[in-house]
């Protein structure tokens, strides 16, 4: 009765620790996409710089990670060399400044809503590439599922009542290279044996993100901010915003790392639809029937994908344990025969 006491309650602790992670990964993405829609829309707070916002974003978390690796050492650097930084640490910063950069952008075009709606091709973009540097195996039953999700998406595009084929590009343009980037990840780190955790990740991608998006900054938006001698940085708009974002980034770790990919895949689609209904309740933004119904429809094939997914990387963890089980049971039998010969050999000394 106290063992089974004993284990209900370990299970049940750990079920609600659980519940806790996703609870704060929904709550801070969920607070981090309302906030940047808040800042960037022309309706509301009325600062359509998405450079300049990123840029801070970037600044901030640059900032930190320098101090929790460098100056307090709670957090260990990975070995890196400089050809290594460069050669794959730079491509991916550039990548994921480009995605920061177009996703932020459409904000000023698109409804909170209709952007997730464009976020369900994700996983069309990254097995797209994946096919493309040959990460991923060709499939025709997979590629029927990335036709349907392709389709959702596209029906829940010609139901949008507020269509912008520039914001929809932005969007799309989005996906596409942080896509790009998770794969790029795949190729040119974790083939190497490196891992970065979010505050190692930040440490070294962030500052390189700054850097890239300077550029454009100097020519897109530095003239126009100029030009508008009204406004007047607000520390506690753009903190919050900014701390924000690096909280979301911890979370992700502490979501993936305490549960599983899975269980961020389903927390996802939780705050998707959370944040479709707080855009028709609380912005006032206009969702069709149409809208849910091909958001309905990529949602269900996105579905589909992560469940095919889990069930190969079971299978691969099935057949990568019998094959350890193989080996140690070929060792067992090596042993035996062994000492079997030198018993042998002994008895007939």
């Amino acid at each position: 009765m106290g063992k089974g006491g004993a284990l209900s309650e370990s299970v049940l602790k750990k079920i609600l620790l659980s519940y806790t992670y996703v609870g704060i990964w929904i709550f801070l993405s969920f607070t981090v996409i309302v906030y940047n829609k808040y800042i960037l829309d022309k309706k509301m707070y009325n600062w359509p710089f998405p450079i300049s916002l990123t840029m801070i974003h970037m600044g901030f978390c640059s900032s930190i990670a320098f101090c929790l690796v460098r100056v307090f050492r709670l957090v260990e650097p990975v070995s890196m060399s400089r050809d290594l930084y460069l050669s794959s640490v730079v491509p991916i910063g550039a990548l994921y400044s480009l995605s920061l950069w177009l996703s932020n952008s459409a904000y000023i075009y698109l409804s909170v809503s209709f952007i997730q709606m464009l976020k369900a091709l994700m996983p069309v973009a990254v097995y797209s590439i994946g096919v493309l540097f040959k990460k991923d195996s060709f499939k025709s039953d997979t590629m029927a599922n990335m036709l349907s999700i392709s389709v959702g998406v596209a029906i829940a595009a010609y139901g949008e009542a507020r269509f912008d084929s520039w914001g929809v590009f932005l969007q799309l343009g989005a996906v596409a290279f942080e896509a790009t980037r998770l794969v790029m990840i795949q190729i040119l780190l974790t083939s190497k044996g490196i891992t970065l955790n979010p505050i190692t990740s930040l440490y070294y991608v962030a500052p390189c993100c700054f850097v890239f998006l300077l550029v454009p900054w100097i020519f897109v938006e530095l003239p126009v901010l100029r030009e508008s001698s009204s406004f007047h940085f607000d520390f506690v708009i753009f903190g919050t915003n900014s701390l924000c974002a690096f909280a979301l980034n911890l979370a992700v770790f502490l979501l993936v790392g305490k549960t599983s990919a899975l269980t961020m895949n389903v927390a996802g689609v939780v705050k998707d639809w959370l944040l479709i209904a707080f855009s028709w309740s609380v912005i006032k933004d206009t969702v069709t029937p149409l809208n849910l119904f091909g958001y309905a429809l990529a949602f269900l094939g996105v579905a589909y994908y992560n469940h095919s997914k889990l069930q190969a990387l079971k299978a691969k963890e099935t057949q990568k344990k019998a094959a350890q089980a193989d080996e140690e049971a070929g060792k067992l039998l090596e042993e035996r025969e062994g000492d079997g010969m030198g018993k042998k050999s002994e008895s007939q000394d």
